[in-house]
């Protein structure tokens, strides 16, 4: 282990549009009054959450992030990320691509005169992708959040380069835990599949166990996938705060296991895991679970027992908090052009 290795070890959880064409360009000579230009594609092309946490620290460098997506089809009113069609970059310094699907390899053959990097901002599992053996040759940089995602994403790379841990973005500002009597953040993932993405199962066995929870006079608050289906959930109460942020007010969480869940661990809130046969997740986000259920039946017993995994399993599963998107931006200024 090298010493910035160690110091990302040490540092661990418990401490706490570009719209129009012509605005980005490819090659040439760097410029020293313009800023940083990074493009982003992701294996949810318009799936632009994942970027979002890492657009204040863009903004205080001056640089220009940008999600690259197929159309604008899928782009919410709003979306706070800025998008490009790729067809309207004409200038950039670097590409990055959180996976190895369809999208990020069509943009990777694409743009292949950039400078590459692959970057986990979501889970992935250690499954090598089909076109991870075309990307590998290419990337400057690897970088994931915590050991253990590093572990999963050189899986799904098929690699055995080193990965940076860098931390991850949205945990740079944790919540302060407020749990509130009885109350359950029930967290959901994704019911049906469409254009952005895939869905994952269990979301029958949630729905049941919340109704066994409220039966059992819990409070239940519902944390929503951003791609989630909202009328499922409709007998709920919705938070309005992202689900890391709601997680403070909760006395235990119960949910699909995903991205968020170890970053609710590290705000101090323990969590059980609704595991269908069919869902497939990588083990450090089982991990951070105090338990999981197959049966709703076991809902109320095992929320009621939930406690925190222990400080190397979180250390493990979250990476260094704080400063996480200064890091990663440090990582692509690298490898970048300029």
């Amino acid at each position: 282990m090298n010493d910035d290795q160690a110091v990302l070890a040490r540092r661990t959880v418990l401490g706490g549009a570009l719209a129009g064409a012509g605005l980005l360009a490819l090659g040439g000579t760097a410029s020293a009054a313009r800023p940083r230009r990074v493009l982003i594609a992701t294996n949810e092309p318009w799936g632009t959450y994942h970027v979002k946490p890492l657009l204040a620290e863009a903004d205080r460098r001056g640089w220009q992030l940008t999600q690259l997506v197929p159309d604008r089809s899928g782009v919410a009113p709003g979306d706070p990320v800025p998008v490009a069609v790729p067809g309207e970059v004409s200038r950039a310094d670097l590409l990055v691509v959180t996976g190895a699907e369809e999208w990020p390899a069509e943009c990777a053959a694409r743009f292949r005169r950039l400078p590459l990097a692959a970057s986990s901002l979501a889970y992935l599992n250690p499954r090598e992708a089909a076109r991870a053996r075309w990307l590998r040759p290419r990337l400057r940089a690897i970088t994931a959040s915590s050991p253990a995602e590093a572990r999963a994403f050189a899986g799904y790379l098929g690699t055995r380069r080193k990965i940076q841990v860098v931390g991850a973005p949205q945990a740079d500002s944790l919540p302060v835990r407020a749990p509130e009597p009885g109350l359950v953040l029930v967290l959901t993932s994704v019911t049906h599949p469409d254009d952005t993405g895939a869905a994952a199962p269990g979301t029958e066995l949630l729905l049941a166990a919340a109704e066994k929870l409220q039966a059992a006079g819990k409070r239940i608050l519902v944390g929503l996938h951003p791609r989630e289906d909202p009328s499922l959930w409709s007998r709920y109460e919705i938070s309005d705060v992202p689900s890391l942020q709601a997680s403070a007010r909760a006395e235990a969480a119960i949910g699909i296991p995903g991205t968020v869940f170890p970053l609710i661990a590290a705000v101090g809130t323990p969590l059980v895991g609704c595991v269908d046969p069919a869902l497939t997740v990588p083990e450090h986000l089982l991990a951070v679970c105090s338990s999981t259920i197959a049966d709703p039946a076991s809902a109320v017993s095992a929320v009621d027992s939930a406690e925190l995994p222990d400080a190397a399993v979180l250390a493990d599963a979250v990476g260094p908090v704080g400063g996480s998107a200064a890091r990663l931006l440090d990582v692509w200024a690298r490898v970048s052009r300029r």
